[in-house]
């Protein structure tokens, strides 16, 4: 959505296309994915058609007409990201797609991995992001890079499916992330320093890089790693075996070894239940599915497979095989559904709007009891914000919650100070409260935290609005004539997913 939108009448304008959403039954956009990781990156274009639901305007079909080549991730003598080659290569990924930058109309790009880490990372997301305002930027940490390699996978989609339990193993070029799946929800997660560039070798063989995790590998194993100099085969393959040692039993183990425990980025599985499914995905998975011949100076076919003989001997466990592989967490497009939130919302003060690119969280609300808990909201928020890596409170999110009951004083209240004490971190930065609901309550929640609860921040707390997870929402400044806002949902749209088009 670029930074130049009108609002006339109530309706939302898109002025680069002269347009009224909420007037047209049916909306075509052409968007771009772009996926930076710390071992490659490429795009993906995609022509979206979104369709009138109610108030609503939802995908219902998703046509990609051009993947990218898939280039190594560049770096510099630095171990900075060069800026320089990568935006080359995406010129030139754009010419091969036959479209102009101009006429995208909305897309996404996510940094992920050891990319994520490094110094420019954030620079190199906002030099693509600020196309226009038209792109949601998500610099994926190990908790949402998780979850989304899980949606694009399939793995998410085959749960309800197969009505099976499954588990979805990311192995890219710095880390491996890990999901399991049950009827349509990702249940637990974890990431480690796992992967197929912790070590990278140049055309002759010779060690260019070595991550951390490499280090620790190979001083585990007694050998010597040195710049310049060559990886012996049979060094590289007990690397690639103790990689797989590693991985497999942070997948199937209750209580991990000491060593497997400190290579993890996220708490570890309970593994309580073994899966009926593992799907791969990631770099990694190409090799593991014999899709690609050819090695790229580093572990990769070695790591898959090692780990492709370990899950082969896990009895009961079948291996299936993803919708996506490589490019499983490439966010598609951004979906724009158009609502209006009406007269019972609080905003103060007013500058607060508009926001845009917003985050939402839809943490499970304990809301149906006549006495609430403040804790357990509380704690409901702080495991939803943990999810998308949004936990420290860099930035404001859209916290969504179903009313359920009467609104009392009482009520009110703890809802109030439960949802303050979850937000703690986002609140504590001097970002905004926006609270989102879905029934006509906006505005007793914004006025009582206002008011009763004594909040200080500002506070957005709008209603009659829908939200659900991989949401971003943007909200405008209050309409003159009724006193609503108008309001913009993109979601990230995975491919080839049962969920595509739901309405939460």
């Amino acid at each position: 959505m670029s930074d130049d939108e009108e609002f006339q009448g109530g309706r939302v304008f898109f002025s680069n296309a002269g347009r009224s959403l909420e007037g047209e039954d049916e909306i075509r956009l052409t968007s771009v994915g772009v996926d930076i990781g710390s071992s490659t990156s490429h795009l993906v274009f995609s022509r979206l058609l979104l369709e009138r639901l109610d108030n609503r305007y939802i995908v219902t079909e998703r046509e990609v007409f051009h993947e990218s080549d898939v280039l190594l991730t560049p770096y510099a003598a630095d171990m900075t990201i060069d800026a320089t080659r990568l935006g080359a290569f995406v010129e030139a990924q754009y010419k091969a797609a036959g479209i102009e930058p101009d006429a995208i109309d909305t897309g996404a790009l996510i940094l992920t991995g050891v990319a994520v880490r490094r110094l420019n990372a954030r620079a190199i997301g906002e030099l693509f992001a600020a196309q226009a305002g038209k792109f949601v930027s998500v610099s994926a940490g190990d908790g949402l890079e998780t979850t989304l390699a899980a949606f694009g996978s399939g793995a998410v989609a085959r749960s309800i499916r197969d009505a099976a339990r499954v588990m979805n193993i990311d192995i890219g070029g710095g880390t491996s992330k890990i999901a399991v799946c049950e009827k349509g929800d990702v249940i637990e997660i974890t990431a480690i320093d796992i992967g197929a560039r912790v070590i990278a070798l140049d055309a002759a063989g010779n060690v260019e890089r070595v991550e951390e995790a490499g280090k620790r590998f190979a001083a585990e194993l007694g050998i010597a790693l040195e710049l310049g100099k060559p990886l012996p085969p049979a060094d590289a393959a007990r690397i690639a075996e103790r990689m797989a040692d590693r991985l497999f039993e942070a997948c199937t183990v209750k209580e991990l070894s000491g060593e497997t425990a400190s290579l993890l980025r996220l708490n570890a599985l309970a593994n309580r239940q073994r899966p009926q499914q593992v799907s791969f995905s990631g770099g990694v998975s190409e090799y593991i599915y014999g899709r690609e011949p050819s090695g790229f100076g580093d572990l990769g076919p070695l790591l898959g497979a090692a780990v492709r003989s370990r899950v082969e001997g896990w009895s009961g466990v079948e291996i299936v095989t993803p919708d996506q592989g490589i490019r499983a967490t490439v966010v598609g497009a951004s979906q724009y559904t158009v609502q209006v939130s009406g007269s019972t919302i609080f905003v103060t003060p007013a500058s607060t709007l508009p926001v845009r690119n917003v985050p939402a969280i839809t943490p499970d609300l304990p809301l149906g009891g006549e006495a609430l808990s403040q804790a357990d909201i509380a704690t409901a928020i702080q495991v939803s914000l943990r999810k998308l890596d949004l936990h420290e409170g860099h930035q404001v999110v859209a916290m969504c919650y179903r009313w359920e009951g009467s609104a009392t004083w009482q009520r009110l209240d703890d809802f109030c100070a439960g949802v303050r004490q979850g937000l703690s971190a986002v609140l504590d930065k001097g970002h905004p409260l926006v609270l989102v609901g879905d029934s006509d309550v906006g505005g007793l929640v914004g006025i009582h935290a206002h008011e009763e609860a004594g909040l200080k921040s500002p506070i957005v707390s709008i209603d009659g609005v829908n939200l659900k997870e991989f949401d971003f929402i943007d909200i405008g400044a209050m309409l003159p004539a009724s006193g609503a806002v108008p309001v913009v949902i993109k979601s990230l749209v995975f491919p080839t997913t049962t969920a595509l088009g739901k309405v939460a």
